[in-house]
């Protein structure tokens, strides 16, 4: 009998910390013609369902950081930006892979729509076959928006952007750079200004 209450009151526990952390999922951007065009063309995401720990969502700030500022949690996988009011929205993302994160603070010095991509010598070293650049568009791996990080006026070299491997957002696979997925590149970068702060942790 205690066992059988015992499975009862699990459900109730789950429901009652997913109210408490209250996850609230927010629509998708408006898009012009040429996103709807140019996203339609791109690789497309799987679904996430309502899954908290996978979506798109509102949530109680996590991060002790100011309003306006955009943190990177490369451990959790997550972007935050945070809110007035004391709540956050929270992206998945994938960060760098291990031996090529970035840890530190910058703001976003420049923005930019379907950008086109030229591989660094990293990227270029590891895949000598790789052009000299890729024009911007649905298979440029910077994806549908990319915000450019600096430190003072210099440029870092590392993005947050969009991507050609949607499948693998969760997943720590890049040379340094932050990738969403495509429509919520679009989401931050529409919220976001030059001079943001960001920082990675």
């Amino acid at each position: 009998m205690r066992f059988r209450s015992f499975l009862f009151v699990l459900p109730v526990l789950a429901v009652t910390l997913t109210a408490c952390n209250k996850y609230e999922a927010f629509a998708d951007p408006s898009v012009n013609p040429r996103d709807a065009q140019l996203l339609a063309l791109a690789p497309q995401p799987s679904s996430s369902g309502n899954d908290p720990y996978r979506g798109r969502f509102r949530l109680k700030n996590p991060t002790k950081e100011p309003p306006g500022t955009v943190v990177v949690d490369t451990d959790t996988r997550f972007l935050y930006l945070v809110e007035e009011g004391g709540t956050a929205l929270r992206y998945p993302i994938s960060p760098g892979a291990d031996a090529y994160q970035w840890k530190g603070t910058a703001t976003i010095g420049r923005k930019a729509e379907w950008p086109g991509w030229t591989p660094g010598p990293e990227a270029r070293r590891l895949s000598p076959g790789l052009p000299a650049t890729v024009p911007g568009g649905p298979l440029s791996p910077l994806g549908s928006r990319g915000l450019y990080l600096y430190e003072g006026n210099k440029d870092t070299q590392y993005r947050i952007h969009g991507t050609n491997e949607p499948e693998m957002i969760g997943e720590a696979v890049s040379l340094g750079c932050i990738r969403m997925q495509n429509i919520d590149a679009i989401d931050l970068y529409n919220r976001v200004k030059v001079g943001t702060p960001v920082v990675v942790r």
